[in-house]
């Protein structure tokens, strides 16, 4: 980076110092430490003097300078007496040797490496931008982080003189600069909306540097915010006009012009991909390579790569390459494909035999040496009868030749050995459905199914673009109910390409039902269903029972855990079975500790499993564990989370336990990785005899729904919950069915159809005389009536649902009762009644400790405190809930508290800080939907009027306006209010 500031030479950064050597700080305080422990550096003049001297380099410094350097052109009359006392206090506190004295000046000499915090910056600054100059950003920009974070407030704070001056001014244009650097690149990685936030305060705080009003314009831009980015330049235009007299940049005025033009270069960063080298291809006794062969570029790269190795004149080994994948994932297209690329570099000769290892049976390899030796030119009588003498006959004629080998099609290593070659110069490719960690030295190689866009293409390439481009759609449904299996995709193709009456709609309604899809899946000898026939009928009792069974769990993936529950097994001899799986490339490990289906194995497993597993009943009792195991689990975590809350002990009963957590970190952790497959067990037990427990499940997971990671995935199980509890009958199922759909509405800020579903689920609640859905109904309806302004209402049910909690002995929601009825009476104006309910709540959490909810009471206390126009002690609750919020990863409600922290510091008038908490509100999202995000705009626009900003402000305000009054709320008088004078200039 230009004009980098120097410092002293010293060690690189983060490597620890020597014991009992000092270090340095100047990027903040002028600070010395010995072993981590503070040491004196003095009265603010004696600190200037430590400052001037360790931003020397180590170089000597008159006294001249120094007493120039501390008091400039005036100073006083016994400075020289002055700096010789404060050099000699300093020789005193630093190390021997530290500070010397030199031909009648001073000077910092024999630091320890590592010493100094500047340098450290300038060492990692370089790193930074070396990471940057190579194209890797993500280094460059954690790297620039680390720099930006040596930083402790002002550089030289406190220090007196006009050469701290003067540095002060040099370093914070520095640090300035890698700011806007790592803002730069953050912007070239995508990370556009999270970006606005920090520029936005940025700007607040240096508003005439247009550097940053540059990055904020294309942030906003590129997070759909058009009028914003213009109105960014609006206001930066008239700010340089009424404080400097002058115009925009250039730079500043093209993107202005970009923008309005919508010009599609700003839309996304690109980064330019290096384009492949293209490699003759000459076959020899290799098969015919496909004529549409398609994508799988890296791989073909990291293969190719791996035989050059072996190729190259001055090659010293063998290579070795063994690739692995299910079967018709395109191991045997891909190898022939590649060894037809790497022929030139094998001029000797390419061998290539079927070894049928995922057949009954397999080829010997005594069979096949001979055949190998009689085409590299030896004579029948001239080939001995044995493996061994064979093996090393071979060896001995490939020796100085170089040779390629295709094995295709391999059993397992034992197979493989007596037919490598051996040889510097040659080199062998080996697939199998096995991968071949027993082959020692190999470059294994896992093949997954195709990208969409590459399975798109070779769909493209069998069928003909002119068909495919006119329903691009139905295509995209083809080659995804294929699985983007290679195989798969050539039998649809080929049956569609050879019907020219078939649209490729039609297919795509022949491939939407499940149950018939792999007998679709066949044409002529080619059949998807035969390909996997194979591997399932090499496997053991035990691994065929674990196959079938794993096989039934919907969801993307199974942990370790979860399939344990499904095989009644316990997790070692789980993991054994799963593993061995894997080898055998019927199972994919995901992640450590998790594995999946390709999308057609797991339709194969299931048909096993209805034709394979007796008795019958074991297929439901499978599905019934694991549903146990997620039911089990999922209440732990609740009841972790929410000490007190009786809603676990009235969950359905399980015979399958779950697992056990006492860290509360590692419960959400589990919760979170095991959202998807969660919520797909729960979807799976809706419709059958596990119904219930299904629908407990989601309320046991409801923070899935709340913290909107998951809130799309949450309300689809919801919506399916309630249907299914309708069908059959089940009024106690309906009512936490539609607990659950208030709850999803609340979240979404749609409280007319969370009200309604409060309703029934209180009439279903009274009906089975179950009691936690009467709670909850209660609750929700007095949060929906503080929405919708019905406070007398709100009021009414809260009460109730304090009664309803104290029945149920329900100390914890009686106090989420009490910090709602808070926000109610907060409404009401009775701001004094609201602060004692919140702090009643608060004390009701504090005893049973409950972390999430505890946010929530000082949430409640925080709008409360702002309110009462306190905004010191509503900062305090609120970022204590904000802190709770986050560490429980409940991210809308983080958003939420942005907003309310935004709200606190308008009243405390501190605006760059209420716009950058709006901005944080924005990018994170917010409970209660488009009717929160409105206030939100409303909060933005007002920080944004104050900082002169204006044209920002009323793009904000006239986005906020048609939100506020599609939600009916006063809050639309107020905006056009905002609006008036604006639209008046």
């Amino acid at each position: 980076m230009d004009g980098v500031p120097r410092g002293p030479e010293q060690r690189r950064p983060g490597s620890s110092t020597e014991p009992g050597t000092l270090r340095f700080g100047v990027l903040g305080p002028v600070r010395a430490w010995r072993d981590g422990e503070p040491v004196a550096t003095g009265s603010p003049q004696q600190r200037a003097l430590l400052a001037a001297l360790l931003l020397r380099e180590g170089r000597t410094a008159t006294a001249a300078e120094l007493i120039d350097a501390l008091w400039g052109e005036e100073p006083p009359s016994q400075a020289l007496a002055a700096v010789r006392t404060y050099a000699s206090r300093l020789r005193k506190v630093l190390d021997p040797g530290v500070l010397v004295s030199e031909s009648g000046g001073y000077a910092v000499r024999g630091l320890g490496e590592g010493a100094l915090d500047l340098a450290a910056a300038q060492e990692l600054a370089a790193e930074a931008e070396k990471a940057r100059n190579t194209g890797d950003l993500c280094h460059a920009r954690d790297v620039l982080n680390r720099v930006l974070a040596l930083w402790d407030g002002e550089t030289l704070a406190g220090v007196p003189g006009p050469y701290a001056e003067a540095q002060r001014v040099r370093l914070e244009e520095w640090r300035l600069q890698l700011l806007e650097s790592r803002l730069d690149m953050d912007l070239e990685q995508g990370c556009h909306a999270e970006a606005v936030s920090e520029l936005t305060a940025l700007t607040a705080a240096h508003p005439l540097r247009e550097r940053l009003r540059e990055l904020l314009m294309l942030a906003l831009y590129r997070s759909g915010r058009q009028a914003e980015a213009l109105a960014v330049y609006a206001d930066t235009h008239r700010l340089l006009a009424d404080e400097l007299g002058v115009d925009p940049r250039p730079g500043l005025q093209e993107l202005q012009q970009r923008i309005l033009q919508a010009d599609p270069g700003l839309a996304e960063p690109s980064a330019p991909m290096a384009e492949p080298v293209a490699v003759p291809v000459r076959p020899a006794q290799l098969p015919a390579t496909v004529p549409d062969f398609t994508g799988r570029a890296s791989f073909v790269r990291e293969l190719s790569d791996v035989l050059a190795s072996a190729s190259g004149a001055e090659a010293q080994v063998m290579a070795v390459s063994a690739l692995a994948g299910i079967g018709g994932v395109g191991k045997t297209t891909l190898a022939v494909h590649v060894a037809h690329a790497a022929r030139s570099s094998f001029p000797d000769g390419q061998l290539y035999v079927d070894l049928q290892g995922a057949g009954s049976r397999s080829a010997e390899p005594e069979t096949v040496l001979g055949a190998f030796l009689r085409a590299l030119g030896t004579a029948d009588s001239a080939i001995p009868d044995s493996l061994e003498e064979r093996a090393a006959l071979y060896r001995s004629v490939l020796d100085g030749r170089r040779v390629l080998v295709l094995l295709d099609n391999a059993r397992d290593a034992a197979q493989v050995r007596p037919l490598l070659p051996g040889t510097a110069g040659c080199a062998a490719l080996v697939t199998s459905r096995v991968r071949m960690v027993g082959l020692a030295g190999a470059h294994l190689v896992d093949l997954d199914v195709m990208s969409p866009e590459e399975a798109l293409a070779l769909f493209t390439k069998i069928v003909g673009e002119e068909r495919v481009a006119s329903e691009r759609e139905a295509a995209l449904d083809v080659v995804a109910a294929c699985g983007f299996l290679p195989l798969a995709i050539r039998i649809a193709a080929s049956r569609l390409a050879a019907r020219r009456t078939w649209t490729v709609s039609v297919l795509a309604a022949k491939l939407a039902d499940e149950r018939r899809r792999l007998d679709e899946l066949q044409a002529g000898d080619l059949a998807v269903k035969a390909t996997f026939e194979l591997g399932y009928g090499q496997l053991e009792p035990a691994q065929a029972r674990a196959f079938r069974l794993l096989g039934l769990a919907d969801g993307p993936d199974i942990s370790l855990a979860a399939a344990a529950a499904v095989l009644d097994l316990p997790a070692e001899d789980t993991e054994d079975l799963l593993e061995s799986l894997v080898d055998t490339s019927l199972l994919e490990s995901a992640a450590p500790g998790r594995y999946r289906f390709h999308d057609l194995v797991r339709l194969y497993a299931r048909a096993c499993a209805e034709r394979d597993e007796q008795p019958p009943g074991e297929r439901e009792a499978a599905l019934s564990r694991v549903l146990d195991f997620y039911l089990a689990t999922a209440a732990g975590v609740y009841a972790l989370e929410r000490p007190g809350d009786r809603l676990v002990h009235h969950l359905e009963a399980t015979r399958y336990a779950g697992l056990h957590f006492s860290d509360r970190q590692e419960a959400l952790d589990w919760l979170y990785s095991e959202a998807n497959s969660l919520l797909a067990c729960a979807r799976q037990a809706f419709g059958t005899d596990r119904l219930r427990r299904g629908v407990d499940l989601l309320w046991a997971a409801k923070d899935l729904g709340e913290s909107g990671a998951n809130s799309k995935q949450y309300e689809s199980a919801a919506f399916a919950a309630k249907d299914a509890a309708q069908a059959v009958g089940d009024p106690h199922s309906e009512g936490r069915a539609r607990t659950a759909l208030t709850n999803v509405h609340l979240v979404a800020g749609r409280y007319e159809e969370a009200d309604e579903e409060a309703r029934q689920a209180e009439l279903l609640a009274n009906a089975a005389e179950d009691p936690t859905p009467l709670f909850w109904a209660s609750n929700d309806r007095g949060i929906i009536g503080l929405n919708q302004g019905r406070y007398q209402d709100a009021e009414q049910h809260l009460l109730r649902a304090i009664e309803v909690s104290r029945d149920d002995e329900n100390l914890a929601g009686e106090a989420s009762a009490l910090c709602n009825l808070s926000r109610v009476h907060l409404a009401m104006g009775r701001t004094s009644l609201a602060i004692t309910l919140a702090q009643q709540g608060i004390g009701v959490y504090g005893r049973l400790g409950t972390t999430v909810r505890l946010a929530n009471a000082k949430y409640a206390l925080g709008l409360a405190l702002t309110e009462a126009e306190r905004p010191r002690d509503s900062l305090r609750e609120l970022t204590e809930a904000l802190d709770m919020f986050r560490m429980n990863r409940q991210r809308l409600w983080e958003g939420t508290t942005h907003f309310r922290i935004a709200q606190a510091h308008l009243v405390g008038q501190n605006y760059p800080q209420a716009a950058q908490h709006a901005e944080q509100a924005l990018t994170v999202g917010c409970i209660g939907g488009d009717r929160v995000r409105a206030g939100v705009l409303t909060t933005l626009g007002r920080a944004l009027y104050a900082l002169d900003q204006t044209d920002r402000a009323r793009v904000c305000w006239l986005e906020a306006l048609p939100l506020h009054e599609q939600a009916g709320s006063p809050e639309a008088s107020t905006v056009r209010t905002l609006l008036s004078p604006l639209a008046a200039a």
